[in-house]
């Protein structure tokens, strides 16, 4: 077990280099499996999840291997299981993209609930339900769930609410059956798109991926491929809150900066300079007066829930009250108490957390609650004055790559130590 010790208030300055999307990687290594022969997923992440699909799919029987860190090879060509009940596949939440994978390809699949952060009610009830109108029969046993179908058939799909998972595998699954299948109220995530566009670049027929309205031409059988995964939009807003809040000046590379739109406003909001290239924003607050503004998560194309932790620590530090109202998720806020341990001012009803701006936040030791909750400890601590501890760092490994030795190169005092 690990922790990150931090001597906070070092302007952060440089350029940093953006890794491939978690949340696309997780996807596109299940999809992967629905080829019957060789796939190559570049730009990989090299984070704890991708690790644990990796190992999920060894012992599955599937032929895979890392040419380099950010490479996987895969080949299920002999792939016959269709049952993913390891301790592995109980770690992390996306592991649910099996039950669409092995479905579209075998018309079966067993696959162990999946864990993950734990900030809310995340049931998988919208995927069973796409799974039954696609003609497959569900049983949940405990914790295992068990998906059969003797065939797939298109369906007029209607998602009750946005949601990115269930729209993710009822595509994958949708992808393989009889017929047409339309997905309507679908999520438009950056990293649905980029799923799409991999299953299609394997003979899939997808369009409308990235609107509301996905159209799916089932096929019989996908072949390889190989694809790059796109950069991680919440890594790269990670950074760019993290540079604001230092007044540092950073220059976040390889990055897509239309999927920040809604992150860079809210920054040029609190008083941070944005410029843009084609493929890097440079933050710049070394002469920053931040003041407070009011935030409201939303589905893509809105501010994303994955970096309301994030701006949770910066507000702490910026002049005035500001408001932020959390429609995604019904626990979230669970990171604030433990940002209250840095001296932040936070009061939280319901989905609504009001935050009075400190002058400065003082170094505390503290724990990640999750993944992003994680992110928001690293940034209070590089803003307070003293040293700060993070404990349970494994959240934080699940989804961001070489964090310290990122923040290293960017001026930061962070280093890491094994307890």
């Amino acid at each position: 077990m690990d922790k990150l010790v931090i001597k906070g208030q070092n302007k952060l300055s440089g350029t940093v280099m953006i890794s491939g999307a978690k949340n696309a990687a997780v996807a596109v290594i299940p999809a992967a499996i629905m080829a019957s022969d060789i796939c190559v997923i570049d730009n990989l992440p090299n984070i704890e999840d991708v690790k644990c699909l990796y190992k999920t799919l060894n012992k599955m029987g599937v032929i895979c291997g890392f040419s380099d860190k950010h490479t996987l090879n895969i080949d299920s060509s002999a792939l016959k299981s269709v049952s993913a009940t390891f301790d592995e596949v109980r770690k992390m939440r996306a592991s649910y993209y099996l039950l669409g994978a092995l479905l579209a390809r075998f018309k079966r699949a067993e696959v162990a609930l999946p864990g993950g952060c734990n900030f809310g009610t995340r049931p998988i009830d919208l995927h069973l339900k796409g799974f039954k109108a696609l003609g497959a029969e569900v049983e949940v046993d405990g914790e295992i769930v068990r998906v059969n179908a003797v065939k797939l058939t298109g369906a007029n799909i209607y998602m009750d609410t946005v949601s990115v998972g269930a729209t993710i595998n009822i595509m994958l699954a949708a992808t393989m059956a009889e017929g047409n299948t339309v997905i309507e109220n679908a999520a438009k995530e950056p990293h649905i798109v980029d799923v799409a566009n991999f299953l299609n670049m394997m003979g899939a027929k997808i369009k409308g991926a990235g609107t509301d309205i996905i159209k799916i031409t089932g096929v019989e059988k996908l072949h390889g491929a190989e694809y790059t995964i796109i950069p991680d939009q919440i890594e790269a807003g990670t950074y760019m809150i993290a540079a604001a809040v230092t007044h540092g000046r950073v220059t976040v590379q390889n990055l897509i900066p239309k999927h920040m739109d809604s992150l860079s406003a809210k920054l040029i909001e609190i008083g941070v300079k944005i410029n843009e290239g084609d493929d890097y924003i440079e933050v710049d607050a070394s002469d920053a007066s931040l003041k407070s503004t009011s935030i409201k998560t939303m589905a893509y194309p809105g501010f994303p829930t994955d970096l309301q932790p994030q701006m949770a620590a910066i507000l702490s530090v910026c002049e005035g009250t500001s408001m932020i109202t959390e429609n995604v998720w019904d626990k979230r806020y669970q990171y604030t108490d433990e940002l209250k341990r840095f001296g932040a001012r936070i009061n939280v009803e319901g989905r609504v957390a009001v935050i009075e701006g400190v002058p400065e936040l003082v170094g505390a030791e503290v724990e990640a609650t999750d993944l992003r909750a994680g992110a928001a400890m690293i940034i209070a601590a590089l803003a307070a004055r003293g040293e700060s501890a993070i404990r349970e760092v494994k959240y934080i490994d699940r989804g961001y790559e070489e964090v310290e030795q990122k923040l290293t190169a960017l001026g930061a005092d962070i280093k890491r130590i094994s307890l």
